[in-house]
């Protein structure tokens, strides 16, 4: 039995934890900012009101959702000749497979249409197109136009909050052409966000932007000007990439899939709760006596390999290969006295000659360094393959 002290705090307890319950319940929820992009999503950075449009804007075409990786999806299906591959992200940055594939893809007479604030190093080299992104608070609305006078707005759009200003620095002239420009007294290039580049039978159009295409600025009026980026897209069959998006849920336990739910949390966090009072009340009473235990040798070597073997049991390659190029660049910095922030060639002379390499060696081992620092997704060849070249690299 409680005493009248312990029914108090108990009393005290639940009281103040059902009041922190009926709070959360009752207060608005904040507006979510995140950059999601997803067709399903709601937030004003999501794409449903894109994606529920999306048929009058591709009248004569088929609309087919993606879900898989662009470079899965290309090379197991049989995708529709002149079709077009939209994809639209705060970041979309393709690997060295996906680029590959969606290059073929383009020449094959396809069009590929990409709306981000980067493009990734692979694709810009590929295209010979580089961009830069600001990345300062607006002071000033943003106005995109055309250089087509046949696409005209009965009302100029308009972009700030939540925007960062991107546009291309350098481009192919020869194979590109520009569409769409910031409002200014002389476009000039740092001015451009819309482009076309041929590549074999097909084209890319790239743009930038994305905010475009968000709920937030579709319902504020910009509707138009979004249709009118959309015009220059000539397909049967359109591809709408879902799995390059920053909102992309990956559900890989239960526990997540629990605290992604509001009510299930709720219903953990209570659950918690009366587990810590069930402890502290009844378990002070009557927790036996804990017998003395030997401390453990120290076994620093074989706690590290245990630690390694689950990483690479649950295949969590992405970071072992983060903690591996982490720990390389460490050594560099405290071995060589290198700035190892920037992966340049004259820090890979550097470090050739102080390390003893090879120049290709030392070359070869910073590149591949830098190409899985830009990917997303890291499979079983890139952990080995890094860890074949640092073992080989001599210290």
């Amino acid at each position: 039995m409680l005493d009248k002290r312990s029914k108090r705090v108990l009393w005290v307890f639940g009281i103040a934890l059902l009041g922190i319950l009926i709070t959360e319940l009752v207060r608005p929820k904040p507006i979510d900012w995140r950059a999601s992009y997803i067709s399903s999503d709601k937030i004003p950075l999501g794409n449903f009101v894109l994606f529920e449009e999306a048929p009058t804007l591709f009248k004569n075409a088929e609309i087919e959702k993606v879900i898989k990786d662009p470079y899965e999806f290309l090379v197991d299906s049989t995708y529709a000749q002149n079709s077009a591959y939209i994809f639209i992200n705060d970041e979309i940055l393709f690997d060295e497979r996906q680029a590959d594939e969606i290059l073929k893809y383009v020449e094959n007479g396809n069009t590929v249409f990409v709306s981000s604030r980067s493009f990734g190093s692979i694709l810009a080299d590929s295209l010979q197109i580089y961009g830069a992104t600001v990345y300062n608070i607006l002071e000033e609305e943003i106005h995109p136009k055309f250089f087509s006078p046949s696409l005209k707005q009965d009302s100029l759009p308009s972009f700030k909050k939540g925007v960062f200003k991107a546009s291309f620095i350098e481009i192919d002239t020869l194979k590109t052409t520009a569409l769409g420009y910031y409002e200014s007294e002389s476009p000039k290039l740092e001015e451009i966000n819309y482009i076309k580049v041929n590549y074999g039978k097909g084209k890319f159009l790239l743009h930038y932007l994305p905010e475009t295409f968000s709920n937030y600025y579709l319902l504020k009026g910009n509707e138009q000007y979004a249709a009118n980026v959309f015009s220059y897209i000539d397909a049967d069959k359109i591809y709408w990439d879902e799995y390059l998006k920053s909102g992309r849920k990956v559900v890989t336990s239960p526990m997540r899939f629990i605290l992604d739910q509001a009510p299930l949390t709720w219903a953990y966090y209570v659950l918690l709760g009366g587990l810590l009072i069930f402890v502290l009340f009844k378990g002070k009473r009557e927790q036996r006596i804990v017998e003395v235990m030997e401390p453990l040798e120290n076994t620093s070597v074989e706690f590290t390999k245990t630690i390694g073997d689950l990483y690479f049991q649950h295949k969590d390659y992405s970071n072992i290969i983060a903690k591996k190029i982490t720990y390389f660049m460490e050594t560099l910095r405290s071995k060589y006295f290198l700035n190892t922030n920037d992966i340049t060639e004259d820090f890979i002379k550097k470090l050739a000659l102080k390390s003893g390499n090879t120049f290709e060696k030392t070359q070869k081992l910073m590149h591949l360094i830098k190409h899985l620092k830009e990917k997303s997704v890291h499979s079983e060849a890139d952990l080995l393959e890094l860890n074949k070249q640092i073992e080989a690299f001599r210290l």
